[in-house]
């Protein structure tokens, strides 16, 4: 039977269990996944909605309401942020916590067509395409979700401007939901703790070739990619159409991966090279972004970056910007 009606739908997907079964073994790591993709299934049930299939180590749901679809996202995080923090889970290795799971959330609201127990439709595919867009830990929502929500609840969530999303022409109006602190969440980066919001604005500075701009903590996120909709735009074939984006989080730039190739960031006086693959670390002192390729490698898409005291954010003729 076919049946036409309109919902939210939810894509959830778990991040790490390829580390996990390395570190684990097959035996503990599927109990790990089995047990937490169920959990986000019973998590679907309790706030109302309907598991349409589970996608080896996620999900796909629909939900009757906004609301309920944002209730149920939230819920997964805080879930199994708790598991992470008491070792509530289905694994017999006491050490599976050092290869935690990772959880993203993608949510998109329209009309979908019912056929033979699944869905499809236009919000189908773009929640599925949004999905890839997530950090680690992170609820995307289309502009759809977020009007048929409450005023208290849209105050919980942060656009992130139009992404041009895989497979469709015209870009999506994106939101990022802003959540309270989870428990046993540290607000983890590649620095440790995110400090207390700073006591002045501060700004950051990207340079790419001729390209040198200056983005004010108000004036973000920025998306940096080779799509004409992103707000930096490198023309480069190895940059994704959505590479990376940075924030304006807890007083401090957040940079956030969003590609499939990987960003690399590497700061200035420290040798060490981070690399991002969905992950999130923060911006601080100055340094080399490279986009899809290492910065060492001189022929790479690279950005320069130099995080600015509100003061400072002024033309300084001094200052040498070229590549090290």
């Amino acid at each position: 039977m076919t049946r036409v009606f309109e919902c939210s739908v939810l894509f959830a997907d778990l991040r790490g269990s390829t580390a996990m079964y390395e570190t684990l073994g097959n035996t503990d790591a599927t109990a790990v996944v089995t047990q937490s993709v169920a959990l986000l299934g019973r998590i679907v049930r309790v706030h109302g909605g309907h598991v349409v299939k589970t996608l080896g180590d996620g999900l796909m749901a629909t939900f009757p309401t906004a609301s309920a679809g944002v209730a149920a996202a939230d819920d997964m995080h805080d879930s199994l942020a708790r598991i992470g923090a008491t070792g509530e889970s289905g694994s017999t290795d006491p050490d599976w916590r050092t290869v935690p799971l990772k959880l993203q959330v993608a949510l998109a609201h329209g009309e979908v067509v019912e056929m033979s127990g699944d869905v499809f439709g236009d919000a189908v595919n773009v929640a599925a395409r949004l999905l890839d867009h997530a950090g680690d830990n992170e609820t995307l929502a289309t502009a759809g979700v977020v009007a048929g929500l409450e005023e208290w609840e849209r105050a919980r969530f942060r656009s992130l401007d139009r992404m041009q999303l895989r497979g469709r022409v015209e870009p999506v109006h994106v939101h990022r939901l802003e959540a309270a602190r989870r428990f046993g969440d540290s607000a983890a980066t590649a620095f440790g703790d995110i400090p207390p919001s700073a006591p002045e604005p501060e700004a950051i500075r990207l340079v790419w070739l001729d390209l040198n701009r200056i983005f004010a903590g108000t004036a973000l996120p920025v998306v940096l990619g080779r799509s004409p909709q992103a707000t930096y735009i490198i023309d480069d074939d190895r940059v994704s159409r959505s590479h990376a984006r940075i924030d304006w989080h807890g007083g401090t730039f957040q940079l956030t991966d969003l590609s499939y190739n990987g960003t690399y960031v590497r700061f200035d006086n420290d040798p060490e090279m981070i690399s991002l693959r969905r992950g999130t670390c923060t911006l601080h002192g100055s340094g080399v972004i490279g986009l899809g390729t290492p910065p060492s490698d001189f022929a790479s898409p690279s950005v320069r970056f130099e995080v600015l005291k509100f003061a400072d954010t002024q033309p300084q003729p001094s200052f040498e910007f070229g590549v090290k």
